[in-house]
């Protein structure tokens, strides 16, 4: 059986907002958002927000870390996924927990305090900075673009 099909994958710590409930939906074709956080997993409220958010046509589900490992494998065909995470540490437990993910696009990383700012919208730490070598190592590609249209530079060349 083959994996899932995942699209892409996305850090945005806004999760699902406009930029990514219909640019990046309609760009894609997906017909399914997974938001992998664990702290929104539990958050309904934050949930319905970001399901507004999305065309009817689009389903999302969201679940925590452990679970989006546990049940991603178990994802039909017909499900073209596009899977949402809010920072790079999620991305790297979900791909060290074996979601095949070979693409993740950088989007938003908001700048706070400690953090250095790379680009527009993204801004990392040290632990940041590991946690990317760490993806790279694992082969993941790592495209740092904020919209489809954009032109995509691998994060590694800002550090």
């Amino acid at each position: 059986m083959s994996g899932p099909n995942i699209l892409l994958t996305r850090i945005d710590n806004r999760l699902i907002h406009g930029q990514v409930g219909v640019t990046w939906v309609n760009h894609l074709g997906a017909n399914l958002v997974v938001v992998a956080n664990d702290k929104v997993s539990k958050d309904v409220v934050q949930q319905n927000l970001m399901d507004m958010v999305l065309p009817d046509v689009i389903q999302a589900r969201y679940f925590s870390l452990e679970k989006t490992i546990d049940v991603i494998h178990k994802a039909s065909p017909r499900q073209k996924i596009f899977l949402v995470v809010k920072d790079v540490h999620d991305a790297l437990a979900l791909k060290e927990g074996g979601v095949p993910i070979d693409h993740l696009n950088i989007g938003n990383m908001h700048y706070e305090e400690g953090k250095k700012q790379v680009s527009s919208t993204v801004s990392v730490d040290d632990k940041d900075i590991e946690a990317f070598k760490r993806l790279d190592e694992l082969g993941v590609n790592l495209d740092l673009r904020k919209v489809p249209n954009e032109k995509g530079q691998n994060i590694l060349d800002l550090f």
